[in-house]
C-alpha cells in the first residue's frame, strides 16, 4: 500500500473518531431517555468544552483524506500498472465515511426527533393549585440533554408544562401541586444524571 493511502486510510479513521467524540457527551443522554434509564447521561459532559476542536479536528480530517484522495488519482494518470483499490480505499467508503462524520456532528440538534413525546394532558382541580418551578441544573450541555429532562419530567402526573435550557442551566416548570410535589420533580431531574443546584418556586 502507499504512503498515500496509509495516510487516507487514517485520516478517515481521525475523521470520524473525532466526529463520534465531538457529540459524545450528546448521545447518552438520549439512549438513556429511549431505555428509560439515567444515572450515567451526563457522564460525558466534561467533553463539551473540547466539541469545537473536535469538529475542527474531523473536518480537518476528513478533508485531508479527500485531498489524498484524488491527489493519488492524479498519480495514477502516468500509465503505470493501477493496483486495484482495496474497499476502504474507494470514493464510496470515503463519501460514506464523510456522511457518517456529518452526522455525527450535527446530532445534538435533531437529537430530540429520537424521543417520543410523553406529554399528558392535565386536568386542573384548582387554579390556585398551579405553580411555577425554576430549577437549576448543573451538567446539561446540549438540546439532547435538555430534551432528556424535559423527557423525565413529563413523566410525573401534574406537570403542564416543562422548558429545560442548558443554556440557562435550568428547567423553568410548571405544575399541579396538587398531583406532584417539588420534591418528586426535583428526583425526576436528578434521575437523569443532573444535579439540581437550587430550586425556586412562584405562584402562577
Amino acid at each position: 500500500m502507499s504512503t498515500n493511502k496509509k495516510s487516507s486510510k487514517g485520516a478517515v479513521t481521525t475523521g470520524v473518531i473525532a466526529a463520534l467524540a465531538a457529540s459524545s457527551c450528546c448521545i447518552p443522554p438520549v439512549i438513556a431517555a429511549i431505555a428509560g434509564v439515567g444515572g450515567a447521561a451526563g457522564s460525558l459532559s466534561w467533553m463539551e468544552p473540547l466539541r469545537p476542536y473536535l469538529i475542527g479536528l474531523a473536518i480537518l480530517a476528513i478533508g485531508y483524506a479527500w485531498y489524498t484522495h484524488y491527489k493519488t488519482k492524479k498519480e495514477d494518470d502516468c500509465g503505470c500498472a493501477i493496483e486495484k483499490p482495496k474497499w476502504y480505499q474507494t470514493k464510496g467508503f470515503l463519501v460514506g465515511m464523510t456522511l457518517f462524520a456529518a452526522i455525527s456532528i450535527t446530532f445534538p440538534y435533531y437529537s430530540g426527533l429520537f424521543l417520543p413525546n410523553n406529554k399528558k394532558e392535565v386536568i386542573l382541580t384548582e387554579e390556585s393549585s398551579i405553580q411555577v418551578a425554576d430549577v437549576k441544573i448543573e451538567g446539561m450541555t446540549c438540546d439532547a440533554c435538555q430534551n432528556h429532562v424535559n423527557q423525565a419530567v413529563n413523566e410525573l402526573n401534574g406537570i403542564v408544562n416543562v422548558n429545560s435550557s442548558y443554556a440557562n442551566s435550568n428547567a423553568i416548570i410548571e405544575f399541579d401541586n396538587s398531583q406532584t410535589t417539588i420534591e418528586e420533580i426535583e428526583d425526576a431531574v436528578r434521575s437523569t444524571g443532573y444535579a439540581v443546584v437550587s430550586t425556586e418556586i412562584t405562584e402562577e
